[in-house]
């Protein structure tokens, strides 16, 4: 097969690593930027140009973008759809996670347990805004951000008022979002392929940070997961439409909670819990393939 990895960072470490298990798997395999793809669209043909040459011949592609490029990716995404290449991830999936508000009302029409999420315009309403998620402290976050950035914790309610109309100020959307006090700045990323968790591990943040990011400085173990977390992060994938994604997880009093469902996870949770993550990618990728493969045939 011929597969490309299509992320706005085709030279960082996760792209060639999957492209390199790709090709030591017997494909051809390719990182391409997304953003310097263009599409043409038109009756004849539904064409995605890169560098100057129609990119042909691909069965399937592999999304990976980070917030900044979501909204550009995808449509280049979209393309390759609708030119009948099967897409790991798909645009509507794509778009759907990058909004915050969105995953947390995916998660809620589904059953799935979430931390109290608050959605409003009006910082006029902060204080009833702050009790309905249980008071301070509490989390805000902008609706579409990612790596911990636009997260902001207020532990006072004037701190919470402040942050609320600064963020009004700038027309940016955002959410209020119960604090977990027992996850002790930490969280479970679960990764999921297909129905399955393949890696889990736990992060934890600096000493006084509430994020438990690994790229602002968190660690992070492997982890067993309970039964429990198993099926929410499988759940939570299904709910999203995800087939490949990581879930994160906070361990409540109250049992697991859906934090974030994140489209385009790191594979650091390689080298931490020593499971070859990229090689259950590429493996859901031919068996998956090769079905819409058969299906357009049949459908022909």
């Amino acid at each position: 097969m011929k597969i490309g990895v299509l992320t706005n960072w085709p030279n960082s470490d996760a792209s060639q690593r999957l492209v390199a298990v790709a090709k030591a798997r017997g494909h051809e395999a390719y990182a391409l930027e997304a953003r310097r793809c263009y599409v043409e669209v038109a009756g004849s043909g539904h064409k995605v140009h890169y560098n100057g040459e129609i990119l042909k011949g691909f069965d399937a592609i592999i999304p990976r973008f980070t917030q900044s490029a979501t909204s550009y990716g995808a449509a280049v995404v979209r393309q390759f759809e609708v030119a009948g290449v099967y897409t790991v991830t798909s645009s509507l999936a794509i778009n759907r996670v990058s909004d915050k508000l969105r995953t947390m009302q995916l998660m809620a029409r589904k059953g799935i347990e979430t931390p109290k999420t608050v959605f409003a315009w009006q910082p006029k309403a902060s204080k009833d805004l702050i009790q309905l998620v249980g008071g301070v402290p509490l989390i805000i976050k902008l609706v579409e951000g990612s790596q911990g950035s636009g997260v902001v914790l207020a532990e006072t309610e004037k701190a919470a008022q402040s942050v609320i109309q600064a963020f009004a100020a700038l027309r940016a959307n955002f959410i209020l979002q119960e604090y977990i006090k027992e996850s002790n700045g930490s969280d479970i990323r679960a990764f999921v392929v297909g129905s399955k968790v393949v890696a889990s591990m736990q992060r934890q943040g600096l000493e006084s940070e509430f994020r438990s990011n690994i790229h602002l400085g968190g660690s992070a173990v492997s982890v067993k997961l309970t039964e429990e977390e198993r099926k929410i992060a499988v759940r939570a994938a299904k709910a999203t439409g995800l087939p490949v994604c990581g879930v994160d997880i906070l361990r409540s009093d109250r049992g697991p909670l859906v934090l974030e469902v994140n489209s385009a996870p790191g594979l650091e949770i390689e080298k931490i819990t020593n499971r070859n993550v990229s090689e259950k990618i590429i493996e859901y990728i031919e068996l998956n393939a090769k079905r819409k493969q058969r299906k357009d045939r049949i459908g022909a």
